[in-house]
């Protein structure tokens, strides 16, 4: 077992829905979608503590499979605490080639709430 595998996290894509409010309009709801295997990395660099003084998120690197590919404002909850990661990279972007031992799909991320509703 390597150990990109053992940072792996069971995790699930957060799908958006709309839903009638009973009230003649919508609501924004996401329910638990897609089980995938996510290594979070959380980015502690200068640039990153500087940016949260500024009000920025917690900014993350999220790994998949290559097979697994994430898209700008996708979500995603970690399941073993039920923390939300919003994705602000396109997961075309960044993977490993194909000669690479690793397997490997990499987006950038921050903490988010779920939109509050009613």
């Amino acid at each position: 077992m390597s150990l990109v595998n053992a940072a792996m996290t069971p995790s699930h894509i957060m799908d958006k829905q709309t839903i009638p409010d009973g009230r003649g309009g919508v609501i924004t709801v996401y329910v638990e979608g897609a089980p995938i295997d996510v290594a979070y990395s959380f980015d502690d660099s200068t640039e990153s503590r500087i940016a949260s003084q500024e009000g920025v998120d917690n900014r993350y690197t999220l790994s998949t499979k290559k097979t697994i590919v994430l898209q700008y404002h996708d979500v995603v909850k970690r399941d073993k605490d039920g923390k939300i990661f919003r994705v602000t990279s396109d997961g075309d972007d960044n993977e490993t080639p194909a000669t690479a031992a690793l397997n490997l799909r990499q987006v950038e991320a921050e903490e988010w709430s779920l939109p509050k509703n009613g």
